[in-house]
Formats: structure tokens, C-alpha cells, sequence
């Protein structure tokens, strides 16, 4: 098997390379891990999957059999001003490309969405079958991409998740980190709920479907739900970081963008299909901050 992994040097595509090279994932050993697949990694620099020529001219004569897309364009502020076109580039003229150029050579293409396509005003987790309604330019370049994927390519894994932390790069575990220890204090939202999901977890998932023909849309977050609140309460505790976490609403951190209320994700469809193994929350995030080192 022959795998095209793009946005390769984010948190998930960084995961993921580490688990092929690695030979296996936190959570086990992925049938594709078994086989001995080929994998080549792009990121911006070296394929710009906004221009179809370019993915075309790439996929020339390769013989892929699946892509697993993690390339994003994830500044939700900025993509409600100035990233509005990249938003929309990256996040959904790129996926389209890949679905035409995926059907073009029958590959199947496995791809990252968000909780974002969603309202966020809900009381319950959101299913699959749930109706999208995203209320800002990254939700709404994000679930144009799920469009185009369904309309031209026939095998397709679209797979939305949450709260994504990782080993690599920016995210919100390892921020407030560096503020509790620099700070000794922090205020976090707590009438904003969701999932968070380790890139551990997820990358393990994405690595399960791509040698099935289970396609279709799926969740994939960490189990169970929290406030960033207490998921902050949650990092500095385990973390053994003596700080003070105060809770506060939303209306006290103004944003151009209109986050979700409530977010959180059920993951159905690994439950109907290859199985949910992704992990608590909790024992995911210990796991993390465990084995975290420092950049």
C-alpha cells in the first residue's frame, strides 16, 4: 500500500509519521502499521494542494492508494478577517483537489474535519447524522470541504474532531502550561464545552480506516466532555504546577469569531464500524503531559 500523508508537518501529520516509523501507535498496532506501507509526506512547501495542476502533476505516475489530509488552515480570528482566502484554500479548494485527483487514480482519501461545522448551541453530543450549521469562516471552509469530498470522490473517510493537542507545534495544553508556571494564576471560559482529543488517539484511528472500505463520515474525540475550565484544572493537576485556575465566561474574552457553546462529539460511527478506542480524556491527556518533553 502506497500513502500520500499531507500537512505532514503539523501535530497530527507529525504523529502520524512517528507511528509509521515507529511501527505502531500509543494505543496498538494499526493493521497498516503490519503491512509495510510505503508513505511519502507534503506539506506546504513542497505540494500547494490549492492548485489542481499541482496535485495532479504529483500523484503522476506514484500509485497511491489512499491520502490521509491533515493539512488546515486553523486560525479561526484570523480567518474571519485577513485568512479568509487561505481559510478557504486550505481548508476547502484543498480537499477538493485531493477528492478529484483521489477518484482520478482510485484512492481512498482519508480526511481531518472539526466541530466547527456544527452550531455549537446544543445540549447532548453531536452524531454524524446531526445537520451542520457553522457559524464562522473556518467552520464554514471546513464543511465546504466535507462537501466537495463527498461530491467527487466515492472513497472517503471524513473524520471531525476536537480540541486537537500534540507533541508538535501550538495547542492549548501546552499554553497554559507556560502561562500556570509563568503566571502562578489563569482564567479560563467555562461556559464553552467539547472534547479534548490527543493527536495520539486520533492519528491511531485515521491509521484503523485507511485499510478498510468503512467510508463515510465519523467523530473522532477523546471520550467524555469538560469546560476549557476544567480541562485547564485538569493540565495544571496533573502537570504538578502550583497555580491558581479561575473560571469565567466568554464574554470577558472578546472575539471576532462565535466559538461554539457546546461542541462535543459522539463518536457513533467508530462504535458502529472499527471500534472507539480512543481514551478518556483524562487518562489521554496524563499520557501526554507523561511524555511531554519540551520543544
Amino acid at each position: 500500500m502506497k500513502i500520500l500523508v499531507t500537512g505532514a508537518k503539523g501535530q497530527l501529520g507529525t504523529e502520524i509519521r512517528k507511528c509509521f516509523e515507529r511501527s505502531y501507535t500509543e494505543l496498538g498496532v494499526p493493521e497498516v502499521l503490519k503491512i509495510g506501507a510505503e508513505v511519502d509526506y507534503v506539506d506546504i512547501d513542497t505540494l500547494d494542494i490549492s492548485s489542481l495542476d499541482e496535485v495532479r502533476a504529483f500523484f503522476d505516475g506514484k500509485g497511491y492508494n489512499a491520502v490521509i489530509n491533515c493539512a488546515a488552515y486553523t486560525n479561526v480570528n484570523l480567518a474571519e478577517g485577513d485568512g479568509k482566502e487561505i481559510a478557504f484554500r486550505a481548508n476547502a479548494l484543498g480537499p477538493r483537489n485531493l477528492a478529484i485527483v483521489c477518484e482520478e487514480n482510485g484512492a481512498k482519501l482519508v480526511h481531518v474535519s472539526t466541530d466547527y461545522v456544527f452550531a455549537g448551541n446544543g445540549s447532548v453530543p453531536y452524531t454524524e447524522y446531526d445537520i451542520c450549521a457553522p457559524q464562522s469562516v473556518y467552520g464554514s471552509t471546513k464543511y465546504l470541504g466535507e462537501e466537495y469530498i463527498k461530491q467527487f470522490c466515492s472513497k472517503y473517510f471524513i473524520v471531525r474532531t476536537a480540541w486537537l493537542y500534540g507533541y508538535v507545534g501550538k495547542n492549548f495544553v501546552k499554553t497554559m502550561m507556560n502561562i500556570a508556571r509563568e503566571r502562578g494564576a489563569c482564567k479560563v471560559v467555562c461556559d464553552q464545552v467539547g472534547n479534548p482529543t490527543n493527536a495520539c488517539d486520533l492519528a491511531h484511528h485515521l491509521l484503523k480506516l485507511v485499510t478498510t472500505e468503512e467510508y463515510g463520515i465519523y467523530h473522532g474525540t477523546g471520550n467524555g466532555e469538560c469546560s476549557w475550565f476544567e480541562f485547564t484544572q485538569k493540565i495544571v493537576e496533573l502537570a504538578g504546577i502550583d497555580a491558581v485556575v479561575s473560571p469565567c465566561t466568554s464574554d470577558e474574552f472578546p472575539s471576532p469569531v462565535k466559538r461554539p457553546a457546546y461542541s462535543s462529539l459522539d463518536n457513533m460511527m467508530l462504535r458502529a464500524t472499527v471500534g472507539d478506542e480512543f481514551r478518556p480524556w483524562q487518562e489521554a491527556l496524563k499520557c501526554f503531559i507523561d511524555n511531554y518533553k519540551g520543544e
